[in-house]
């Protein structure tokens, strides 16, 4: 049954939180570029499920039926290329086809029993005219002359990334029973594979391809086909059976963030490709890209005892997110240490918070631009004596006693005067 996408509610997610292994920890660079205010009413779409992520997080900013555990096709296949990267550190290696004929209906590159290819170009096949034989020569292969062998492969590794709806049954994505994921899974998939592995987030990205190890010369072509067509879009797998419908998870960069879009269950190629594209352009014009906080940016400018000139309070790093248009963003800078010499340059004096919606999301330090010098007692001395008060209680002193003195001086004349007149 089709279900339409329900209405919004407001998320404001961090850009750069996502729990994985080491060997995913690898970060996109996002260039800052203007915000436009936009409102857009959620899509109304053709699927029996739907999710959107934000790239480097793990809760989606929107979903439809996001745990729904459904059959998923051949983005299995995601899956089936992380066991055999996790697996084989030299894609050179060059594995022989088992004894396996696809049947005729499946996608294929016309491998044969004992047909010798690279992994490399094994993999290639794989993602992007998503070659079933491929697949099944890897999975033979990898698993030591098993399949099964393989598949508990996959299932580990989704325990591992948290996928708690997708369980695996095949590596290749027929209608087998217990094969299946969730949009918000599949979407958190993709972004740990386009995150943590080079090799293939440039192949998803490969409008067509040429592989030259196998018997002969073979050129393949993305089933992907928004792939070469809109720049922005940077793949990432497709899958078809009759169970699935047709399936498509997606990656799209614009604004200077990253979004991950699936949808399932679509009735063909062309509902696919538009259902994924309405929910990404919904995802861009609904949300922004913010950056409130610049590393080294001045929050505070504070006088220093003994010194002439104020220190400058700054921000010790940046901070940027991805928020509903809409949201508020309210920055607020709290009490400050007493400054004094000596502190080192870079010292933390104070915080600054980041409220987004009126919910806290980041405390950051706040660092002294230079270094304050020891004060010397006589600097102390010093500056003691150039204070206004200062200065004018001692010039109340130097009058009163040059008062003093004038007196003192003309006192001993009177009294010689008085003798001289008394004689």
């Amino acid at each position: 049954m089709k279900k339409a996408l329900p209405s919004l509610a407001i998320v404001v997610l961090a850009l750069c939180t996502c729990v994985a292994p080491a060997s995913a920890r690898s970060s996109r660079k996002h260039a800052r570029q203007r915000a436009v205010p936009v409102a857009l009413a959620a899509p109304t779409l053709p699927v029996t499920g739907a999710s959107l992520l934000l790239a480097g997080t793990t809760t989606p900013l929107w979903s439809s039926n996001g745990n729904a555990e459904l059959p998923i096709a051949s983005t299995t296949k995601m899956m089936t290329a992380l066991v055999v990267l996790q697996h084989v550190t030299n894609l050179s290696t060059v594995f022989t086809q088992n004894d396996w004929d696809a049947a005729a209906a499946d996608s294929q590159i016309g491998l044969i029993p004992g047909e010798r290819m690279t992994v490399h170009d094994l993999l290639v096949a794989l993602l992007l005219p998503s070659a079933d034989d491929a697949a099944e020569d890897l999975a033979y292969n990898v698993g030591g002359g098993s399949i099964a062998r393989f598949v508990a492969m996959m299932n580990a590794d989704a325990r591992g990334l948290g996928l708690t709806h997708t369980h695996y049954t095949t590596p290749i994505g027929l209608d087998t029973p217990g094969n299946y994921s969730s949009p918000d899974d599949l979407v958190r998939l993709a972004d740990y594979m386009m995150r943590g592995w080079p090799f293939f987030r440039h192949t998803v990205d490969l409008a067509s391809a040429v592989l030259t190890s196998g018997r002969y010369v073979r050129h393949i072509v993305n089933t992907d086909d928004l792939v070469g067509k809109l720049g922005w879009i940077h793949g990432v797998k497709t899958g078809h059976t009759a169970e699935a419908g047709y399936v498509l998870v997606s990656e799209g960069s614009r604004d200077g963030f990253t979004l991950l879009a699936s949808v399932l269950g679509t009735a063909s190629e062309a509902v696919r490709d538009s259902s994924a594209l309405a929910l990404l352009n919904w995802g861009f014009a609904e949300f922004k890209l913010v950056r409130p906080v610049r590393r080294g940016e001045r929050f505070a400018r504070r006088p220093v005892p003994y010194e002439a000139t104020p220190v400058s309070i700054l921000a010790a790093r940046g901070y940027r997110t991805v928020v509903a248009r809409n949201a508020r963003i309210k920055i607020s800078v709290g009490k400050l240490r007493k400054l004094h010499g000596p502190m080192a340059k870079g010292t933390v004096v104070g915080h600054l918070s980041v409220a987004i919606a009126g919910r806290p999301t980041v405390r950051i330090p706040l660092i002294l631009a230079r270094r304050l010098p020891a004060v010397s007692a006589l600097k102390k001395l010093g500056h003691f004596v150039k204070q206004p008060f200062t200065l004018l209680v001692l010039a109340l002193l130097l009058v009163s006693a040059g008062v003093a003195v004038r007196r003192w001086r003309r006192r001993p004349r009177v009294v010689a005067l008085r003798r001289v007149e008394e004689r």
